[in-house]
């Protein structure tokens, strides 16, 4: 990509309207709709689930199937797609499958997402943009999993030299209280608990105190460090969650603001892990 993955309030103002870029807001729970009651001006959105996974089965959708997806919504190979949300690692995860799997050039995520472009003051809108279905020729053929994990991978390497294994949940989450944050039916996995090995670092502890924006490079850099996480100290980093979306923030933070290359996200995550029989639980 030419400029930075994320964007800020500022640049996104500045650009509105242009026909090269395109902005989408990602929903995180379907009947939670924080897009009518108001959206960036000219955002079109999706289901985090209608954008990215194959129609029935658990896993991502194709090149094929993603490509009808944004053309339908008007985006082509050469538009600059800018992703935002109500809880911004849904627009991170988004672009780690697009940009990393699909191969759409192009993606950015606003810093903050819909939250920091509010309290800030700035345009929004309940009109839904015009759309105008367009041709998008995916940049691959097949899906790039390289950036991605699998369970047999990951039970097949516990306790592997060189490898850290991050889990982004909460500390309830993570030492066995929960399977899912608080509050709410707690669900989400047979068991609690977490991988073996696994260090924690909470997706949300990337956030500065108002809970939404990325805090500096300097500190996330010094958060990761204080875990081990810097290519410096490991040769690989895998990260999980519950359903991979904090992970998907993690993986984000390391390899898109940091510039490392040595992260992957195991996307099955505490959802898989916790209800497979025979895969070994910590508390």
């Amino acid at each position: 990509m030419t400029d930075p993955p994320i964007v800020t309030p500022d640049w996104l103002h500045e650009h509105l309207g242009e026909p090269a870029i395109k902005v989408a807001q990602i929903r995180y729970e379907l009947e939670e709709d924080d897009y009518s009651d108001g959206h960036v001006p000219g955002a079109r959105w999706w289901y985090w689930k209608d954008l990215l996974w194959h129609p029935t089965d658990r896993e991502f959708a194709t090149p094929a199937e993603i490509a009808e997806r944004l053309g339908a919504a008007g985006i082509d190979a050469d538009t600059t797609l800018v992703l935002y949300s109500g809880r911004n690692h849904y627009a991170m995860r988004a672009f780690w499958v697009l940009h990393e799997m699909l191969g759409h050039p192009e993606v950015r995520v606003l810093d903050g997402g819909k939250r920091r472009w509010m309290l800030e003051g700035r345009p929004l809108t309940t009109e839904t943009p015009e759309i105008t279905a367009v041709a998008y020729r995916p940049a691959r053929t097949e899906r790039d999993d390289s950036s991605r994990v699998t369970r047999d991978e990951v039970r097949g390497n516990l306790g592997k030299p060189g490898r850290l294994l991050v889990d982004g949940r909460t500390g309830e989450e993570f030492r066995g209280e929960r399977v899912k944050p608080a509050p709410g039916f707690d669900h989400g996995a047979e068991r609690r608990g977490h991988i073996p090995g696994a260090v924690n670092l909470h997706g949300r502890d990337l956030m500065n105190p108002d809970d939404f924006s990325l805090k500096p490079a300097e500190e996330l850099e010094r958060l990761l460090r204080a875990i081990g996480a810097a290519p410096d100290q490991v040769d690989e980093v895998i990260v999980y969650c519950r359903l991979s979306h904090r992970a998907s923030s993690l993986w984000f933070v390391m390899t898109q603001v940091l510039g490392w290359h040595h992260v992957r996200v195991y996307d099955g995550s505490w959802t898989e892990w916790g209800s497979i029989v025979g895969f070994p639980v910590e508390r």
